[in-house]
């Protein structure tokens, strides 16, 4: 089966392709190569206040597209003592200007630390969640969710991954998610968590 991933993020692209290979009948068909080329709307998919409901907008969009099966998710940063920010916002956290100079992830890595610069490092615990959703035809959308916990670190370590990625230390490693290879954090991710359920679920159902 061909499954449509509804995003243009390619670092979440690759990461997606690596989980979905082991399974042999399930198959990953890019925006790009059905000929859905960005358009400016796309921006205003995830109005929601839930990672459910952002996830189910971006596939309920491009299925209507495309008519095919869609995949799709909405993921973020959950910072306790930030009462829970940046959340379903984490893309768009920082006041970002392309005229800044740096990238969106900067800005946004750059804003998260201000945040919390007034609050003891001890309380500055944090999760990744990633909700996955599954829509196919008029049968339902299937949801999958991943968390994992740790704890947001004040300089940044390691270059792999992105968004908020070598700021976060989980609990289960010494390592940030920045300084971990690919195959290294989807197995403790969010969305390597919630991607592994989801498939088998779809695969179970082919």
């Amino acid at each position: 089966m061909e499954l449509l991933l509804a995003t243009r993020n390619q670092h979440k692209i690759h990461e997606i392709r690596t989980l979905i290979e082991p399974i042999s009948k399930l198959q990953l068909v890019g925006l790009e190569d059905v000929g859905l080329n960005y358009e400016e709307r796309e921006e205003e998919l995830e109005p929601y206040d839930t990672f459910e409901e952002n996830a189910l907008s971006k596939a309920e969009y491009f299925h209507e597209l495309s008519e095919m099966p869609v995949i799709a998710d909405d993921s973020g940063l959950v910072v306790d003592c930030l009462n829970g920010a940046p959340g379903v916002k984490s893309k768009r956290f920082s006041p970002f200007s392309a005229e800044d100079g740096i990238s969106r992830d900067e800005a946004n890595n750059k804003h998260l630390i201000h945040c919390l610069s007034n609050l003891p490092d001890t309380e500055w615990q944090a999760r990744y969640v990633c909700v996955a959703t599954f829509l196919f035809d008029n049968k339902g959308a299937k949801f999958s969710k991943g968390e994992v916990k740790g704890r947001i670190i004040k300089s940044a370590r390691g270059t792999e991954g992105f968004g908020y990625d070598p700021h976060f230390l989980p609990d289960e490693s010494n390592f940030t998610f920045g300084e971990m290879s690919e195959d290294e954090k989807n197995l403790i991710s969010h969305r390597g968590r919630a991607f592994k359920n989801l498939f088998q679920v779809i695969s179970h159902g082919v």
